[in-house]
């Protein structure tokens, strides 16, 4: 017999194509009068054409937002929601401009639609990641979640395909770790199992042909299973190597979570079989599943190693310091030499080992 706690957490969802024209409507329904529009300076076309579509609900476009949320950022923008006295925030965008977003109502404590162009599956989780000082910190608190989250397949046709696959990678990392997280429970392993599926089978398709929108929907069904269970059960040794590379050492976010996923899968393999075999089920192939992982980032395009990302060698003993640092459970004990050569391994693109 199986003992677990399940947490469903809140949200209004609405999913299709063309749903971005309910937004209007979805913040009358939330009592707002005059929302912050949040995107970062790539998506900025996005968000003014949202405001000019919601006409006098849109009180300003914050067009800043940024990887890792930096707090200096986040103090810029809440200057603009004190000033225009903002009492709503809308988010366009992937993680930079929803954790911004959730960043704004932890300080204002106001209610958020998330509208997400990417798979990073942010608009599902009541988890924060703020960088201060150049050291990358973890948040989590229910006041996080958006209220409204609007899933539109054709806002996702501007994410160029590479971005679409490294985005897609980091989901499949949230979904994977769920699978052996200290509190896993069967709800949420069918939901990590069924949105590894999803993507391992449509991101090739949106790669090939950026333009299919049934591949695209099946990619952003994907990723919200498996931002479902970020938000739902804890992380381990994958996610906590993306926040220190990410935060320390500015490495693009998607990307790193695909190249670092394959070894951190391999190093928890023999600690976690129940997992590993759902994983093996999921991607459907014959190989291990962490030797399938670091195939799929190399068929997609994406870079296979840490240095291809700009990290510095000389920062990869800094990066083992800081993963030791703050005890953080992994179904595996965090071994430093070990940990040593997965990160060597991460650096030089070198296939994963399960040592």
């Amino acid at each position: 017999m199986q003992y677990f706690t399940y947490d469903v957490s809140p949200a209004r969802v609405l999913f299709g194509a063309g749903r971005l024209a309910d937004v209007g409507t979805e913040l009358e329904r939330l009592g707002a009068k005059c929302a912050l529009i949040i995107t970062t300076p790539e998506q900025q076309a996005q968000g003014h054409a949202l405001a000019r579509q919601i006409g006098s609900l849109a009180g300003a476009v914050f067009d800043g937002a940024t990887m890792h949320t930096p707090t200096e950022v986040t103090a810029a923008a809440l200057a603009i929601v004190q000033a225009r006295r903002c009492d709503a925030l809308v988010a366009v965008g992937g993680g930079s401009a929803i954790g911004l977003s959730k960043a704004l109502t932890l300080r204002a404590r106001l209610p958020q639609i998330a509208i997400p162009t990417t798979y990073a599956g942010s608009e599902v989780t009541p988890i924060l990641g703020e960088t201060a000082a150049g050291v990358k910190k973890t948040r989590r608190s229910p006041l996080l979640l958006p209220q409204v989250v609007i899933y539109d397949v054709e806002l996702t046709l501007s994410l160029p395909p590479l971005m679409s696959a490294g985005s897609g990678l980091n989901a499949i990392a949230h979904a994977a770790e769920a699978l052996y997280a200290r509190d896993a429970n069967p709800i949420i392993s069918l939901m990590a199992e069924e949105g590894i599926t999803a993507l391992a089978r449509s991101l090739p398709a949106v790669v090939r042909q950026p333009g299919d929108l049934d591949a695209r929907a099946d990619a952003q069904y994907g990723a919200w299973l498996c931002g479902v269970c970020l938000g739902t059960v804890g992380m381990a040794l994958h996610h906590k190597l993306c926040h220190v590379l990410g935060g320390t050492f500015d490495l693009p976010h998607a990307q790193t979570h695909a190249v670092v996923l394959s070894h951190a899968i391999a190093y928890n393999a023999r600690a976690a079989p129940g997992a590993i075999s759902r994983l093996r089920r999921a991607l459907g192939g014959g190989q291990e599943p962490w030797l399938q992982l670091h195939d799929m980032v190399r068929q997609l395009g994406l870079p296979t190693s840490l240095k291809a990302l700009g990290m510095p060698k000389g920062g990869l003993e800094r990066a083992l310091e800081l993963v030791l640092t703050d005890g953080y459970w992994n179904p595996r004990p965090m071994e430093a030499e070990p940990l040593r050569q997965l990160l060597r391994r991460a650096f030089d693109g070198s296939a994963p080992h399960n040592d």
